[in-house]
């Protein structure tokens, strides 16, 4: 039984495939095509989950859209008799979607009858849903589900039991915590598709100087509920339509607030202009307000559910700040966020929702490591650094595991800047251990120069720490595994100095827990690094410079030598530059093991 899952014509285009009730495959279009938060139909992404599952389209038993047009019918009629203009767009959505046959044996070369599979429209926020408990490790859980829209939905919420869920609620457009998170965005001057994440980070900066009025922005409305003050935002009236020119080109969400909003809380801050404590203020304003409102959400869902498990999908799961104060802040104690908890993870909650919900089979796997992607043999690497050797002289290692280990330790010990090439691609827009930059987080100064000389991006932008399960307790203030670093927990004030780089300004770090069974190389080399240091943990950002996150070795090559990295290591090469273009201070007695 084949089943293929596809988020397609959205951003964040993305594939999976299920072979008999178990994952073999997932992967974002970006990563093939090279486009940032790549929209269309992810061609590209279906192919090498066909190629990873040994099958051809024609095989495939069952196709699962995570978009249902037909959804809420009656909200989207009202809105169209009110605004023509969204009628049409909602027309153009029903039309792309019909047409998902034809252009998939198109994209193919097939004709349409080719394609044997039954087509199942799986509404937008029960496939996040799905992509939350369905691959889970409970056999019963809250599930929750917030975004910016969706099937004419931002909220989800629900009760699942073995392979059932049962819906306990929703909140329909206008409102939606997505919108409200991406309105203030573009106030605050970040007008990049996808700039949520960097508020957040932003927001350790400041004090909740304005939380008063941003209760009348957003505020809870019952125990499940939550609504917007609208006459701060825009989409209500125009419209919120993503657009893209195709499929090599990154989508572009128009203005969503209003002229109140600026009445306000003063001028847009506009992309060149200098960040002030004022938006620190501003960012700090809206995170603790949107907190709030989840803090309401999740306690009502605990009284509903009974449930001491939560589940959690959509753009908004991907808030770690408050991800990380659930426990704290509500009876849950144990929390599973999938890696690709935005609308790329469509793909696999669309799949996993036929295979349980339409087909009606057991639930059999859990989705406990992100490495779903492409893999490169060794003769392929080979074949790259061999050209790199013979094309620009790098110094080059071939070396068995435990050397490799060893060697890499070193380099980050001594303060050089690691590319990280291992294994399958990462599911998700984390890295995660495969396609990594590494550095020592030890050294208070690596925060600025990835920052500013390999990363290229803004100054205030924090970076993430990789731990080994084993020392969690020891360096963070909170123990419940974050392999996919989707939870950031206060770093111990005495390790703060031991840990100053990924360390963030509130003293809050957002990790990535790293255990032996789900990716032995890199806990190899993190306690590596550990022996050599006494501190078990590495600086990680992702492999890319304002780019998708490498995919390949080429890419991972190419990055290396037009950023400022000190040492490559791809497969079991270790290439280092002849003259590193950074110089570093090589450990002296402030990095030495503690005694």
């Amino acid at each position: 039984m084949i089943i293929l899952g596809i988020n397609a014509y959205h951003a964040n285009a993305a594939a999976a495939i299920i072979v008999d009730g178990r994952l073999v495959a997932a992967v974002e279009e970006e990563r093939l095509n090279r486009v940032k938060y790549a929209a269309g139909l992810p061609a590209r992404a279906i192919q090498f989950c066909l190629d990873r599952a040994g099958a051809k389209l024609t095989d495939v038993d069952h196709i699962a859209i995570p978009r249902d047009p037909w959804a809420r019918l009656g909200t989207k009629l009202r809105f169209a008799v009110r605004m023509p203009r969204f009628a049409l767009d909602r027309v153009r959505v029903m039309r792309r979607f019909a047409g998902v046959r034809e252009d998939l044996a198109a994209a193919f070369d097939l004709a349409p009858d080719a394609i044997r599979a039954q087509f199942h429209r799986i509404e937008h926020h029960r496939a996040h849903l799905a992509s939350a408990f369905f691959v889970s490790p409970f056999e019963s859980a809250a599930v929750l589900s917030a975004d910016g829209l969706g099937d004419f939905a931002s909220f989800m919420c629900a009760a699942g039991e073995g392979p059932n869920m049962r819906a306990l609620g929703e909140v329909a457009f206008p409102h939606s915590l997505g919108m409200y998170y991406t309105a203030l965005t573009q106030y605050l001057g970040f007008w990049k598709f996808g700039d949520e994440y960097k508020v957040m980070g932003l927001a350790a900066y400041g004090q909740p100087e304005f939380l008063d009025e941003f209760r009348r922005i957003v505020r809870a409305h019952g125990t499940l509920s939550f609504r917007l003050g609208l006459e701060y935002f825009t989409h209500q009236t125009q419209g919120s339509e993503m657009t893209w020119r195709d499929a090599s080109s990154t989508p572009v969400l128009g203005r969503i607030f209003s002229p109140h909003l600026e009445k306000r809380l003063g001028s847009t801050r506009q992309p060149d202009e200098p960040l002030t404590a004022r938006h620190h203020n501003i960012a700090a304003s809206m995170q603790a307000a949107l907190e709030e409102v989840l803090g309401s959400c999740w306690n009502g869902l605990a009284k509903e559910t009974g449930q001491k498990s939560l589940c959690l999908a959509g753009g908004v799961a991907f808030n770690c700040v408050a991800n990380g104060k659930i426990f704290d802040a509500s009876p849950f104690e144990r929390v599973y966020v999938q890696p690709a908890a935005g609308d790329a993870g469509l793909s696999v909650g669309a799949a996993f929702a036929v295979n349980h919900q339409v087909l009606g089979r057991p639930r059999e796997f859990t989705m406990d490591h992100a490495y779903w992607g492409p893999q490169y043999s060794p003769a392929e690497i080979r074949k790259v650094v061999d050209g790199a050797a013979a094309s620009d002289g790098a110094e080059i290692a071939a070396l068995d595991e435990a050397a490799l280990v060893e060697a890499t330790a070193r380099h980050i010990a001594a303060g050089k800047i690691v590319g990280w090439f291992q294994g399958a691609a990462e599911w998700g827009p984390r890295a995660l251990g495969n396609r990594s930059i590494l550095a020592d987080p030890r050294r208070p100064e690596m925060k600025e120069i990835l920052n500013r000389r390999i990363k290229h991006r803004e100054i205030f932008r924090p970076f993430a720490p990789s731990i080994i399960e084993e020392a969690v307790g020891e360096f963070f203030e909170k123990t419940h595994p974050s392999p996919f670093m989707t939870f950031a927990y206060p770093v111990r004030a005495e390790k703060r100095a031991v840990i100053p780089a990924p360390t963030h300004v509130d003293g809050t770090a957002r990790l990535q827990t790293v255990s032996r069974s789900s990716n032995p190389l890199y806990w190899k080399l993190l306690r590596a690094v550990g022996d050599l240091t006494g501190v078990p943990v590495v600086l990680n950002t992702s492999f890319n410079d304002n780019e998708p996150i490498v995919c390949r070795p080429e890419e991972a090559l190419d990055c290396f030598h037009r950023t400022q990295m000190d040492v490559l290591v791809m497969g079991n090469f270790i290439l280092q530059k002849r003259s590193s273009a950074i110089a570093r201070e090589e450990p002296g007695a402030r990095f030495a093991k503690p005694a």
